[in-house]
């Protein structure tokens, strides 16, 4: 009894852990706020796959997932500390929190601030409502041990390593447009692919897959590109780097109504207006 009492009195007992460790992963968070509609560095982001019918399954989960850091369950019940490698899955939340706020960090020298480009090497970082750590999304080639739980095809996971592995494309995701994209400014919460540099495998979520968490039942997320018949990468494949609405304080622009058109064809006559900033697209030009 009296060392039951000493470790209550620390905050040492497992219900205690587990207690802060989700305090911090469900602790409000605040996104960033595009004035200009671009993604820029040092952007705090959703990562949000769109809500779209899924004709491959049955059981699904519908609505918009939002990628979100998972700590092992068994783990997360020892100790109040995120372990490595961390697990991800997508998940039905639309309220920014510690464990779905992503960070846009610089990959090879590029300024805080800088405009996020098509074909430009960024890294997500996520710090999981802790103050003193960052963690790094992260994929490598699938091997027989180590594999995405539920489809054993290429894992992603957290991890403090600064590397290569880290690194991520965003990508247009009409194929028929993709090259005249490069180098254009990516634009905040329109589709986008977000492909793995190392492996060239895009970030996928499995909505007919599902995983036990602690926040409920949650889908698989792994690294893998699906194509259509036309060649056309699959809805599944599609990512919205969600930013805040200066409107509301807690809300992100997925709360906006939706335009009656495509977002894709709205958001086109801005993405040519970036065009004009783009390097190579005139004799002179101009940094973001």
């Amino acid at each position: 009894m009296k060392d039951f009492l000493a470790k209550r009195d620390k905050g040492q007992l497992l219900i205690q852990r587990n207690r802060r460790l989700k305090e911090n992963l469900l602790r409000p968070m605040q996104l960033s706020i595009s004035e200009d509609g671009y993604i820029r560095y040092g952007d705090k982001v959703m990562l949000v796959n769109p809500d779209h019918p899924e004709t491959e399954a049955d059981l699904f989960l519908g609505g918009d997932l939002s990628l979100c850091m998972t700590p092992d369950e068994i783990k997360a019940h020892l100790s109040d500390e995120l372990e490595v490698p961390c697990g991800l899955s997508a998940a039905q939340t639309k309220i920014p929190v510690g464990r779905n706020t992503f960070t846009i960090l610089c990959a090879a020298g590029e300024v805080i601030g800088q405009v996020l480009r098509y074909g430009q090497n960024f890294r997500l970082g996520i710090a999981g409502g802790f103050a003193d750590r960052m963690l790094y999304l992260s994929s490598d080639h699938r091997t027989l041990m180590k594999s995405s739980k539920r489809s054993w095809l290429q894992e992603v996971y957290l991890t403090y390593e600064d590397s290569y592995l880290n690194c991520w494309q965003a990508a247009f995701p009409d194929p028929q447009l993709r090259l005249e994209y490069e180098g254009f400014p990516v634009l905040a919460n329109a589709k986008i692919l977000i492909n793995h540099c190392h492996t060239n495998r895009g970030l996928v979520a499995h909505r007919h897959l599902f995983l036990s968490t602690n926040f409920g039942k949650e889908a698989e997320v792994a690294a893998h590109t699906y194509l259509d018949s036309h060649r056309v990468e699959k809805p599944k494949n599609h990512w919205m780097l969600v930013t805040g609405n200066p409107r509301k304080d807690s809300s992100t622009m997925l709360d906006l109504p939706k335009p009656p058109a495509e977002d894709t064809r709205v958001l086109e006559p801005v993405a040519e207006a970036g065009a004009r900033n783009a390097p190579g697209a005139h004799a002179c030009t101009r940094p973001m």
